[in-house]
């Protein structure tokens, strides 16, 4: 058997082989007359009916207040057919605040076949505040149909010494939370990679879990 080949790195995401081998109003009045009070109740500006109304857009309640569980975002039967080998518990990533960002990945080498996916969740403080930041990636992709709220997909080829690696990101809104999926792969014998409609619709699918499970957790 011939030996295999190093992997490529995409974006810092895929493995080196060897190792796959093994983030008042304030009131403060003084005591004041009762001829000094009326004086003051009739000066005083009646309050707005938007006033009356509580809180502002700006600081409206979050529809998702944190990210799900991530590895349990992704059903096992997707894992099993976008990256054979590994185990559906996933790993999750590291991330500084839990209550605001969570992810996972798995990856698996199973024969001259490599699989990268991973999942994460980005919850925003508010719906406005996600579509912000959801536009501000328009031009990264194509629009992708019927993935929470509003989504879009690329995909990319990269050759680095001879080897392609294939990847798709997914980057769907869901009310204040914007979830991103990953989805890579290569084939080592070949030197080929996946197809676009392959990479494209694995991340697709994983979307559809991911977005699945943030709605089940509200």
């Amino acid at each position: 058997m011939r030996s295999l080949p190093l992997p490529v790195t995409l974006a810092a995401r895929l493995l080196p082989v060897v190792v796959l081998a093994c983030a008042g109003w304030a009131w403060s009045t003084g005591p004041l007359s009762d001829s000094a009070d009326t004086r003051r109740e009739e000066a005083a500006p009646q309050p707005s009916a938007s006033a009356s109304h509580g809180p502002s857009e700006s600081v409206a309640a979050k529809t998702y207040a944190k990210p799900p569980a991530p590895c349990s975002a992704v059903t096992g039967s997707t894992v099993t057919a976008l990256v054979p080998g590994a185990k559906a518990a996933g790993k999750e990533l590291a991330a500084t605040d839990e209550a605001v960002r969570r992810g996972c990945s798995w990856s698996a080498l199973k024969g001259y076949d490599y699989r990268w996916l991973d999942v994460t969740f980005e919850v925003k403080d508010s719906d406005a505040l996600a579509k912000r930041s959801f536009a501000a990636g328009r031009d990264a992709g194509d629009a992708a149909r019927d993935i929470g709220d509003e989504a879009r997909l690329s995909t990319h080829l990269v050759t680095k010494d001879k080897q392609q690696t294939r990847e798709a990101v997914l980057t769907a809104r869901a009310a204040n939370t914007l979830v991103t999926v990953t989805y890579n792969g290569s084939d080592f014998e070949s030197k080929g990679a996946p197809s676009a409609d392959t990479v494209g619709e694995g991340a697709a699918r994983a979307a559809r879990d991911a977005v699945a499970a943030l709605r089940a957790s509200h």
